[in-house]
């Protein structure tokens, strides 16, 4: 037997690659900025914006502008002390070249330059200049312009030169994306919009600006009371139990901005937190302390006036039902700590402490003097509990008698799975009988569900709770899936590790989309949260030609690919177009839609809550007039990714 060790495997150091930082980032780019598709895209221009918001937080500039350019290129301005341009000793080479080549360099690793700051690892202006075809760095200083230039992939093209004088002062930072890195190079106006906007809100007094030149679009964001007109603007369609909550306080050199709401008709809890101005969107410890806090101060208050039925207190998910608040912390950088480079959860020990002592000492005495809205709250978490406590039961129920289990899940519309491997099984919601019939003839019995819907669900954003469990197409959703609703729904119960939505691509399919989507955000949110929902896209075409008594066919979903279809099948190929799911056969809708190998699947996510709830708004509301202005200027049914309401495919 052949020696595994001999020298045809031999492992030496001369195996060893050792890539600088720059080559390192395009070896491996979602180590540091996520991943490669639209949503890293953008994370190129947060890297870049983070760093011009460091400056206005420290009290340097009073404007931000970030331009979309014609071709493709993104440019962030501040009005900042401006990078630092003089030799870095230890280098021999400018600040600002150090800067965007080195990994860990930077002035936020101690509290001398920043005292509080968005970047911690010295790694955002580095990755947007390795992943670029170019970027450009101007620096506005000491009376003088300075400018530097670097190309394919951050290799120096301009040395440090000075342009001219001036009296400015700040950073002005353009860049092109690599589109060999990227799967997408295009810049999302909203998005980038959106995302200033929240900027805006939460460093109050600073204006942000978004232009796009692609489209002649600009806007202005500027807020005077920060996050609390962040926090009413979330809930202007809502009915409120009493007025908007704030609180602003430091202790520890930390500082505190906390606002929150209460409103009926809301089963879902909605905390959005940030550190140092960067959505912390997985939570972490200041989230903890701010859950804690709430909690401690409303048990107490009801255990004081005897406002329970029972000496048991009530469960913080009791009491966080319908509220929205938004925390926000700004954290000396030697106690900072993110779990991640992307920051998407805190992990700074005494923020949970910190936090927890000023949301209960404040909320107390809030409760205290405001006696009719504390009342009111306490009932409606009682309400919670009580609701908590009977779905509860009726699970634990249907548990001890399997019999009456399968009748209120297993109904005459749902084709079920075989496999009890919940995790690894998908549930696909499916529009109308005839694709249902197709699906369940074309789907993989072993894992696949099928449930289809009869005619248009209802707009569960304008229903009440009672009116949605009355409803048999809900009432059957909510049994299929089998891990509850609203503040009670448990992801750990759930029947399916997918919930996939298959519609016809025209206008009743994206309706229907939008109807089941408002759904599953106000009643079932953690199936989004946790990224088990998803949208199925069938294809727009079909190319399809007979060649030697034989037909072929290639699948088109959209216009490039039906190019490229064309191509492929060669002369003489028909084109057809599928006009909803049912004129496909339940072999097309397999290899098209089903299989897992072959299929396109959007994944559903909240990226930007603010823009949820007010596309939740339009397209729900009743104003005829705004939700058909912004379907005829957003969605376009030859595209693949087309129909968004601010949750974005992940």
């Amino acid at each position: 037997m052949a020696d595994k060790y001999n020298n045809e495997h031999r492992y030496t150091a001369d195996d060893i690659d050792l890539l600088d930082g720059i080559e390192g980032i395009r070896k491996r780019p979602a180590m540091y900025i996520g991943s490669t598709n639209a949503s890293g895209l953008h994370h190129l221009v947060w890297e870049v914006l983070d760093n011009a918001v460091d400056e206005a937080m420290s009290g340097f500039g009073k404007t931000i502008t970030v331009i979309i350019h014609k071709d493709g290129s993104v440019s962030v301005m501040d009005e900042g002390r401006g990078i630092p341009v003089d030799i870095h000793k230890k280098t021999g080479v400018p600040a600002v070249q150090l800067i965007f080549t080195t990994l860990h360099s930077g002035g936020k690793f101690s509290s001398k330059v920043y005292a509080t700051s968005s970047g911690l690892h010295g790694v955002g202006a580095t990755a947007t200049n390795a992943l670029s075809l170019y970027c450009d760095v101007t620096v506005y200083r000491d009376g003088q312009i300075y400018h530097l230039r670097f190309e394919n992939g951050g290799k120096l093209k301009t040395p440090l030169e000075v342009l001219g004088n001036t009296k400015k002062h700040g950073t002005l930072v353009r860049f092109k994306p690599d589109p060999n890195v990227f799967s997408t190079v295009d810049f999302k106006w909203d998005t980038i919009s959106n995302h200033l906007r929240e900027k805006a809100f939460l460093l109050k007094g600073v204006k942000f600006v978004a232009i796009d030149e692609r489209q002649n679009l600009k806007e202005e964001y500027y807020y005077e009371n920060g996050i609390l007109e962040y926090l009413n603007v979330l809930n202007e369609n809502k009915r409120k139990i009493g007025d908007s909550i704030y609180y602003e306080g430091k202790e520890n050199n930390i500082e505190m901005e906390i606002a929150f709401m209460y409103c009926y008709d809301d089963y879902n809890e909605s905390i959005y937190s940030y550190a140092n101005n960067v959505r912390t969107k997985d939570g972490g410890t200041h989230e903890i302390g701010f859950k804690t806090g709430i909690t401690r101060a409303v048990n107490d208050f009801a255990v004081e006036h005897n406002l329970l039925k029972s000496k048991t207190k009530l469960e913080g998910s009791d009491i966080r039902e319908g509220l929205t608040a938004i925390v926000s912390l700004r954290i000396p950088e030697e106690i900072l700590e993110y779990e991640g480079q992307t920051k998407g959860k805190l992990g700074t020990p005494e923020a949970q402490t910190i936090v927890n002592n000023f949301v209960y000492s404040n909320f107390t005495y809030y409760l205290s003097e405001n006696k009719e809205f504390a009342i009111n709250l306490i009932k409606k978490c009682v309400a919670s509990s009580e609701v908590r406590i009977a779905a509860r039961k009726a699970k634990e129920e249907m548990r001890s008698n399997k019999k009456q289990k399968v009748e209120m899940i297993i109904s005459d519309k749902l084709t079920p799975a075989q496999s009890k491997n919940y995790e690894h099984n998908e549930l696909f919601i499916v529009e109308g009988e005839s694709a249902g019939g197709n699906a369940r003839t074309g789907r993989n019995g072993l894992f696949q569900a099928i449930l289809p819907l009869r005619g248009k669900p209802l707009n569960t954003d304008s229903i009440t709770l009672d009116r949605m469990l009355k409803n048999e197409e809900f009432a059957t959703l909510i049994n299929t899936i089998g891990a509850g609703y609203g503040q009670n729904f448990n992801v750990e119960d759930m029947h399916y590790g997918k919930v996939i939505i298959m519609t016809d691509a025209d206008t009743d399919g994206a309706h229907i989309q939008t109807l089941l989507l408002t759904f599953f955000y106000n009643f079932m949110r953690p199936i989004i949260t946790s990224g088990r929902l998803y949208v199925a896209m069938p294809p727009l075409y079909c190319v399809s030609k007979e060649i030697n008594h034989k037909e072929i066919f290639e699948y088109a979903w959209d216009d490039e690919s039906l190019k490229q279809a064309k191509e492929k099948v060669g002369r003489g190929a028909t084109v057809s177009r599928f006009k909803g799911l049912g004129e496909m056969n339940a072999a097309q809708l397999w290899e098209t839609t089903m299989n897992p190998k072959t299929r396109h699947l959007l994944k559903i996510g909240i990226d930007n809550p603010l823009v949820v709830e007010q596309r939740i708004s339009v397209l729900m509301g009743k104003d005829i007039a705004a939700r058909r202005k912004w379907v005829e200027e957003n969605v376009d049914f030859s595209e693949i990714d087309n129909f968004e309401i601010g949750i974005n495919n992940g």
